[in-house]
């Protein structure tokens, strides 16, 4: 979760030079699986999700757990209550943007780090969710290996995905990528400063947005009201485009 202040969007736009990403296209897809940890996750990469939409592609948002750790803003107690909130506000992103699917797994908030190895856990579990889903489509987005900034959870859902896709035999494999945030583009804020980051050289794909893509991924952070104060919800997405994204979203192939 990032909590920003109107005043703290407006520095991190002005702070960072608008300048035209280097990542060339990734090829347009038929069938995409979106693989994420928690409801919001998918804001990471929203105008991209919004654009393969746009441009014909039947989207899948794919949640390992529903987020019942997480109150965020809420002030709400953490069990099934908070879950069912944060399903909803999934839903309400996955309409946003247009997605035609929704997947939630269900499989326990901060405890994919956690036995990974042995049977019946939440993590080996997860991990058999995104195995039997994978190699049904064409292409697969999830978090990199850092995790974006580090959750445990990100990490290894990273990990089932990539050991998901890398089962799979020859021509049906989908293409897997990573989305993450070149080096030098992070927002000026203390909450970003941890944040993983890229060398540009490794992100040799882009999904190209436009302002309308850019819209319905704010529309989609406004669902998002556990997580995010009205200030985040509101800036987010203007501040990721002046800075990080710069009217692309970044990824590196797996493989």
């Amino acid at each position: 979760m990032i909590r920003m202040t109107a005043a703290a969007i407006a520095a991190a736009i002005a702070a960072t030079a608008l300048a035209p990403a280097a990542a060339q296209e990734a090829h347009a897809p038929r069938r995409v699986l979106v693989a994420l940890a928690h409801p919001d996750d998918e804001l990471f990469m929203a105008p991209a999700i919004a654009a393969l939409v746009r441009e014909g592609a039947e989207v899948t948002l794919a949640y390992a757990t529903q987020g019942d750790v997480g109150p965020g803003v809420s002030g709400m107690e953490k069990g099934a209550k908070l879950a069912a909130v944060r399903l909803g506000e999934a839903r309400c992103s996955q309409k946003a943007l247009g997605a035609q699917h929704l997947v939630s797994f269900n499989r326990g908030d901060g405890r994919m780090g956690i036995d990974v190895q042995t049977s019946g856990s939440a993590a080996n579990q997860a991990l058999g969710d995104f195995a039997r889903i994978a190699p049904g489509f064409d292409l697969v987005l999830t978090w990199g290996p850092d995790g974006g900034y580090g959750h445990a959870d990100h990490r290894m859902v990273s990990a089932f995905v990539t050991q998901s896709v890398q089962a799979v035999t020859g021509g049906t494999r989908p293409r897997l990528l990573y989305v993450g945030i070149p080096n030098g583009t992070l927002p000026p804020l203390p909450q970003m400063s941890s944040w993983a980051t890229t060398d540009p050289e490794l992100l040799s794909e882009g999904i190209a947005y436009t302002p309308a893509d850019l819209a319905a991924a704010t529309r989609a952070a406004q669902c998002h009201e556990t997580q995010f104060d009205a200030y985040s919800r509101d800036g987010m997405m203007t501040m990721f485009d002046a800075t990080i994204w710069r009217g692309k979203v970044h990824f590196r192939p797996a493989f």
